[in-house]
């Protein structure tokens, strides 16, 4: 690698010299444009649009356009007046904890490697920063612009992250954020249920460019003069969802099918609502129907008096043919 700039870690009244290198490098397939007949290349001439002259590098400035046809133009000289404190050295303006830093801040990565002596607090602060679980902000000066940036470890080096300023990220505006729409309990049980189906840890090894594989293959084959083998096509995506918990189900069918788990047996997945019910229709089942109470017993008082009544009922016959008889 070779250091595209050199400066100071400023942390405190300690001074650490680094290199600076690119953490990052683009694999992207690049191409020409060629002329289709001859394979020839195509140039482009920096002409100037007022005299038609071709204009060297050095003959070139920049310029701000003010609006109609008004360009204000700045030389080196202008940039080399401005005050950029950070032009050399990399200033510590505090620590703060990594998870208070939104990653859509983050732009470039740069490795820094210490420089000459500086090796020992170069150590010191790294170790310094794993042990508070912080990250330090800073600024920085790359190619004559100061920008914010963070110091945090990685893999034992430290790693300088260059940052967008807060008013460089825009506002999301669209429709959608003031209407009021709401989530059924089941759709979001449904929805968790295949989050949970395709958790993992994440691999950076695991994901291929796999355009970037086909596209090196169609170039490798004619240079050899081959026929290039056309990929595998994939299976096309599904069109818009007509009924969402169907989609969700089958997304969570498949994900598992894709673990090779066994399916969950064609029953849809329980959610919050269907738990409930399947656990009330379980106690039903469990709760014993009420017996009829058996009947109570007679008392003995009762049994007697019973009996008297049951005999003077048979003996009222006997008492009428008696004076039937007297009468006649």
């Amino acid at each position: 690698m070779r250091a595209i700039w050199k400066g100071a870690v400023s942390f405190g009244l300690v001074s650490i010299g680094v290199k600076v290198y690119s953490a990052t490098e683009e694999k992207d397939i690049r191409f020409h444009q060629v002329h289709r007949e001859d394979g020839g290349r195509i140039r482009y001439k920096r002409t100037c649009s007022v005299c038609g002259e071709e204009v060297t590098y050095d003959d070139i400035a920049k310029g701000y356009d003010l609006g109609g046809g008004e360009m204000v133009i700045l030389t080196d000289e202008d940039f080399a007046e401005l005050p950029l404190s950070t032009s050399h050295a990399i200033d510590v303006l505090e620590f703060v904890p990594a998870e208070q830093v939104d990653p859509i801040l983050y732009n470039k990565a740069y490795f820094l490697e210490p420089e000459g002596t500086a090796t020992k607090p170069y150590v010191l602060l790294r170790d310094a920063l794993t042990d508070s679980e912080r990250v330090a902000i800073v600024k920085v000066a790359l190619r004559q612009r100061e920008q914010l940036a963070t110091l945090r470890v990685r893999e034992g080096v430290l790693l300088l992250n260059t940052m967008l300023w807060p008013d460089e990220i825009r506002q999301p505006d669209f429709g959608f954020l003031d209407e009021d729409l709401k989530v059924r309990p089941p759709e979001l049980a449904m929805a968790s249920s295949l989050i949970d189906s395709m958790a993992g840890e994440f691999e950076p090894d695991a994901f291929t460019d796999d355009y970037r594989a086909a596209l090196q293959e169609v170039i490798d084959a004619k240079v050899e003069g081959r026929e290039v083998v056309q990929p595998e096509e994939e299976e096309a995506a599904p069109a818009a969802a007509v009924d969402l918990m169907a989609a969700l189900k089958a997304s969570v069918e498949r994900a598992r099918a894709a673990r090779g788990e066994a399916p969950s047996g064609g029953g849809a997945e329980p959610t919050p609502i269907s738990s409930a019910r399947s656990a009330k229709k379980t106690a039903a089942k469990k709760t014993p129907a009420k017996k009829a109470e058996p009947a109570k017993k007679a008392t003995p008082a009762k049994k007697t008096a019973a009996k008297k009544k049951t005999a003077a009922k048979k003996a009222e016959p006997a008492k009428k043919t008696a004076a039937k008889k007297k009468t006649a």
